[in-house]
């Protein structure tokens, strides 16, 4: 039993030793996810493009429906690639990413059926209150 004890004895400073080593590197894992600079550069080259193609919309002097839809699609993919980068969206939780991004989702999929029901009730409005010949 003492030859245990002094054994044990022995290999505490080499155990502190290890124990300093493995806190060391592990403090330096928790210092946070690194990325490459060139993912950052290439976002921002995406993001000049797509606002220049935002602002070329209105220089070729587009109308009708095209023109805010284009300026909406080129919002939203700017909007999405600041989020999933620059706000590390793309590395978070399925759960945290689907609590963040669905109710705006939802909003515009209510925004869209009241836009449909706004055209019917306009619609029905017109026919019963024109004027009868």
């Amino acid at each position: 039993m003492t030859n245990t004890a002094v054994h044990v004895e022995g290999q505490q400073p080499s155990l502190h030793i290890h124990m300093h080593e493995a806190l060391a590197s592990g403090a330096t894992h928790t210092k946070g996810q690194q990325h490459p600079i060139k993912l950052y550069l290439v976002v921002w080259g995406w993001l000049f493009v797509l606002s220049t193609c935002s602002y070329l919309v209105d220089f070729f002097g587009i109308h009708g429906y095209l023109r805010p839809s284009l300026i909406l699609l080129f919002m939203v993919l700017k909007a999405g690639l600041i989020v999933a980068v620059f706000m590390h969206m793309a590395w978070e939780r399925l759960a945290l990413a689907y609590a963040i991004l669905l109710p705006p989702v939802l909003v515009l999929v209510f925004v869209a059926i009241m836009v449909f029901e706004s055209d019917y009730t306009h619609l029905l409005r017109v026919i019963f209150f024109a004027p009868t010949a």
